[in-house]
Order: structure tokens, then C-alpha cells, then sequence
């Protein structure tokens, strides 16, 4: 199995995976699903590559252990949000946007703006399970325990973050406030901070093969995207709109890295 023609059948993998999520949206006319697929997408390009490489099979495992971990508590953690607060918000403004300004129809802005986009994405930041399983030596040493370390931390606190934010959300009490204890101390995002702890911690484990550290791209495009595209900067321009206290929570608390907030 050569580089090329394990990528170039996983991406055949993930086309088909998209186009039928697609159809099946252009009749429910609701996209968000795809947030869960786009992490059950990786666990699945994961095993297909799996199947279709003969690696170190220590290396194997534990890369597809901890990306098995790591996709299906996320996605079943956004499958079940989706299930209990219906279409995600982003996707419906998104959409009356493109028909208002573009006359574009669900089918085409569900296309060109959701699937076309996240797809490509996907392959991209999954690059150090996908590429890491391929070489069959060296076995798994320090630096891929360091990786295996920090992919655990990275798992605990999104999985950490996440719970503390539901059971925070589900209190009366706390509406239109901001959650500032918690992880939610030592910084604004501890979910976006984990999903890129993870996935650096894999691209170590696959950074000590000559083949997995040309998958470096995959964790530097999703940090970028969580810090500066899809993550950080939507949701806290919409966070300053709603709740008061959110600039003064910001002006404490670390942006990203985990860090002590700042005297008021």
C-alpha cells in the first residue's frame, strides 16, 4: 500500500460518506449532523486505513484507540446536542444569508458552503492517523508516549469542558450568564484547546515514522481554525452580543492555552 493509493481510496471514502449525508439533509433541510460526522468521519478514515496498512501494529493500535476514544464521544456528544436543541444556529443564519444574497437554494448552499468545505478539512486534519499507521518501524518510543500523553489530556478536557458546560447550561439560574469556573477558568475554550491537544498528541505518535511527519498539516489547519476561522472568533463575537459579562471574561481569561485569569 503506497502513500497515494491509501489516500486516494479514503478520500473515495469520505466523498461517498459526504454525498450521502447530503441527500439525506435534502430532505430533513438541516445540516448539522455533519458536525458529528465530522468526527465519527475521522474514526472512519482511521479504520480504513487500518485495513489497508501494514504498520507497526503497536503504533496502529494505539492511534486508533485513541482516535476511536476521541470520535465517538464527540460525536456522540454533538449528535445527542443536536437532538436536544434542534438545528444549530450558524447553519440557519449561513443559509439565509446565501438565498437572501445569492438566491441560492438549500441543496446548493448545503453543498458549497457545508460539504465541499468540511470535507477536504477532514482528510486534512486526519492525515496523522491515516499516514501514521503506514510505516512498519520504528516502534513506538518516547516521543510517541509523549504524543499518546498529551492525546489523553486533550480527550479528558474537551470531554471535561463539555460536561461542564451542559450541567451549567441545564441550571435556570445561569441563564444569560457566563461560565467562568471549572475549566472554564483557565480558558475561554477548553473543548477547542482539547480537540487540538488530541490531535497533536497523534501526529507525535506518527511523527516518529519518516512517512507520518508529512502529516503535520492536519494539526496545524485545525488549530488555525479553531483559533482564528470556525471556532473561536464566531463564537465569541456572538457571545459578546448576548451576555454582558463576557468582555470582562475575556479581558480575565486566557483565549486558548490553559493559563491563571488575570486579577480583576
Amino acid at each position: 500500500m503506497t502513500v497515494v493509493s491509501l489516500l486516494a481510496s479514503n478520500l473515495l471514502l469520505l466523498v461517498v460518506l459526504f454525498l450521502l449525508l447530503w441527500l439525506i439533509t435534502l430532505r430533513t433541510r438541516d445540516v448539522t449532523p455533519v458536525d458529528s460526522v465530522w468526527a465519527l468521519g475521522m474514526v472512519a478514515l482511521g479504520w480504513a486505513s487500518w485495513l489497508q496498512t501494514g504498520g507497526d501494529p503497536g503504533r496502529k493500535a494505539l492511534l486508533m484507540a485513541l482516535c476511536t476514544i476521541w470520535g465517538v464521544r464527540l460525536g456522540g456528544y454533538l449528535l445527542w446536542r443536536w437532538r436536544q436543541h434542534g438545528p444549530d444556529r450558524r447553519y440557519v443564519t449561513m443559509f439565509g444569508k446565501a438565498q437572501d444574497a445569492r438566491g441560492w437554494g438549500f441543496g446548493q448552499a448545503s453543498m458549497r458552503m457545508v460539504y465541499a468545505t468540511q470535507a477536504p478539512l477532514l482528510f486534512i486534519v486526519c492525515l496523522p492517523v491515516q499516514l501514521g499507521q503506514i510505516d512498519a518501524s520504528p516502534p513506538v518510543g518516547a516521543l510517541g508516549m509523549v504524543g499518546a500523553a498529551m492525546a489523553v489530556i486533550g480527550i479528558l478536557f474537551e470531554s471535561i469542558g463539555d460536561w461542564q458546560l451542559v450541567r451549567f447550561r441545564r441550571n435556570p439560574a445561569n441563564q444569560g450568564q457566563v461560565l467562568t469556573t471549572g475549566l472554564w477558568r483557565f480558558t475561554r475554550h477548553p473543548n477547542y484547546f482539547g480537540d487540538a491537544c488530541t490531535w497533536w498528541g497523534l501526529f507525535l505518535i506518527g511523527a516518529e515514522t519518516s512517512t507520518g511527519l508529512w502529516a503535520l498539516p492536519g494539526p496545524v489547519l485545525l488549530t488555525w481554525t479553531l483559533m482564528k476561522w470556525s471556532g473561536v472568533p464566531t463564537i465569541e463575537g456572538r457571545l459578546k452580543r448576548r451576555k454582558p459579562g463576557y468582555e470582562d471574561y475575556v479581558r480575565r481569561t486566557s483565549g486558548f492555552l490553559p493559563w491563571w485569569p488575570k486579577a480583576r
